[in-house]
């Protein structure tokens, strides 16, 4: 980003200069601000792909590990039970389901909740704009 030479204030600048002036610092000040927005929404995106890859291999380890976890359980339940391995697996698998149904209601429920979605940039966006058009219309 370039900074702007001060120019020198001549004390005898017309008011159509200075309107124009006003004018063109509000189109620098506007473009300042889309440029910012831009690089917040880059920065987040960056930052989102990120956690998404870390997401991925951490459930592939979860993965395998819930798999390892399920057959250990199913061996020392049917052990219990009388080496019966069909009502071993049966009462895990239960177990297993009635856990993934209260997993998948707080997942639901944690999406339904709003998230950070660059609202402060958006409304300074907003702000400057409308300031941008007040400026020029006077």
């Amino acid at each position: 980003m370039a900074i702007q030479p001060i120019t020198p204030i001549d004390p005898d600048t017309g008011i159509p200069d200075l309107v124009r002036r006003l004018g063109d610092d509000s189109k620098r000040l506007a473009g300042d601000e889309v440029r910012l927005a831009k690089l917040e929404l880059h920065e987040s995106v960056h930052t989102s792909v990120d956690g998404a890859i870390r997401l991925a291999l951490a459930l592939a380890f979860g993965i395998v590990a819930a798999v390892a976890l399920t057959v250990l359980l199913i061996v020392g339940v049917s052990a219990l039970l009388g080496h019966h391995y069909w009502a071993g697996t049966l009462i895990i698998g239960a177990l297993e389901l009635v856990a993934g149904v209260l997993m998948l209601r707080r997942g639901v429920t944690t999406m339904k909740s709003p998230t950070y979605s660059l609202q402060a940039s958006r409304e300074s966006l907003k702000d400057t704009a409308a300031w941008a058009r007040h400026a020029t219309n006077h």
